[in-house]
C-alpha cells in the first residue's frame, strides 16, 4: 500500500498515519478485519491486565503473578562501585540491534546475605541463552574466575559482554587481556540497558527467591534451572527455545 493511501485512510478515519499503518501491517501478508481484530484482544495490553485485577474483574490476585504484582522502579544501587571501563556508548550498533550472535550480558545475583554465595548470570542477546554459575564469593575474584570459565568454554562464541559497574566487575583489565573478549560498562541506574539479563534474573527469582542462601543450592538443581531457562519458548524469539537460537548460530 502506497503512502498516499495511508494518508487518506487516516484523513477519512481520524487517525494518524502511523496508527493505520501499524494496524495494516498487524499481521503477516494481506489484511484480513476479522484476524486482525483477534489479533488485537490477544495482545491485550500488561496495563489493562493489571488494571482488570485491580477492579476486581479477574478471579486472580496480583500476588498469584509471577512477579507478585510489584510495579516500582528498582532502588538504587547500593553494593560497591567503581567507575571505569568503557562505555556502552563504544558498543557497536550490530549488538544493540541484536543482529549477531555471541555478545552477552553479565550480572550478579545475590541470596541476600552480607557473606556468602551468589551466583552470576550471563544471558547472549539475540537467543537469550541463560548461563547460570556459582559464584564463591562477591568479589571480583570470584567473578573474574566465572568469567575465565565461561571464555574456555565458548571460545568464539563469546565475543563480547555487556555489565554494571559492580566491583565484581573491577578486573576487567585483566579479564579482557586475559581473553580478548571486550567489556563494555552500562550507565549507573541504567537496568534497561541489559535488559535480556534483567528480565531473566526476575525469572531465576523463582526458584532463587531473595533471602534464599545460594549456598543451600544444590549443583544439579542450578543445572535444573539453566535448562528451565533455555527450553522456554518465547515470544521475542517466536515461540522459538533460547537454547534453539543459540544452538542455530553456534560456531565450531
Amino acid at each position: 500500500m502506497k503512502s498516499t493511501h495511508f494518508n487518506n485512510i487516516a484523513d477519512y478515519l481520524g487517525f494518524s498515519k502511523t496508527t493505520i499503518f501499524n494496524e495494516v501491517h498487524r499481521l503477516a501478508g494481506e489484511y484480513h478485519a476479522v484476524r486482525a481484530q483477534a489479533d488485537h484482544v490477544v495482545r491485550i495490553a500488561y496495563k489493562t491486565i493489571y488494571n482488570w485485577i485491580d477492579q476486581g474483574l479477574l478471579d486472580i490476585n496480583v500476588t498469584d503473578l509471577p512477579n507478585h504484582g510489584i510495579r516500582r522502579k528498582r532502588a538504587k544501587e547500593t553494593r560497591g562501585t567503581f567507575s571505569h571501563g568503557r562505555s556502552i556508548e563504544d558498543r557497536p550498533a550490530e549488538i544493540s540491534d541484536r543482529n549477531t550472535s555471541g555478545h552477552f550480558e553479565a550480572d550478579t545475583v545475590l541470596s541476600g546475605k552480607r557473606k556468602g554465595q551468589a551466583v552470576a548470570t550471563f544471558v547472549e542477546r539475540k537467543s537469550r541463552l541463560t548461563i547460570v554459575k556459582r559464584l564463591n564469593g562477591r568479589d571480583s575474584t570470584s567473578m573474574t574466575k566465572a568469567i575465565l570459565e565461561l571464555a574456555n568454554q565458548l571460545g568464539d562464541n563469546l565475543k563480547t559482554l555487556t555489565v554494571d559497574h559492580g566491583k565484581e566487575f573491577a578486573n576487567y583489565n585483566s579479564i579482557e587481556e586475559q581473553t580478548g573478549v571486550p567489556l563494555y560498562f552500562a550507565h549507573a541506574y541504567s537496568p534497561h540497558e541489559r535488559g535480556s539479563n534483567e528480565n531473566h534474573n526476575r525469572v531465576l527469582r523463582r526458584f532463587i527467591p531473595k533471602g534464599q542462601p545460594i549456598d543451600e543450592i544444590t549443583d544439579d538443581e542450578l543445572i535444573q534451572i539453566n535448562w528451565y531457562l533455555n527450553c522456554r519458548p518465547l515470544k521475542c524469539l517466536n515461540w522459538r527455545t533460547p537454547i534453539e537460537i543459540f544452538l542455530r548460530n553456534l560456531r565450531y
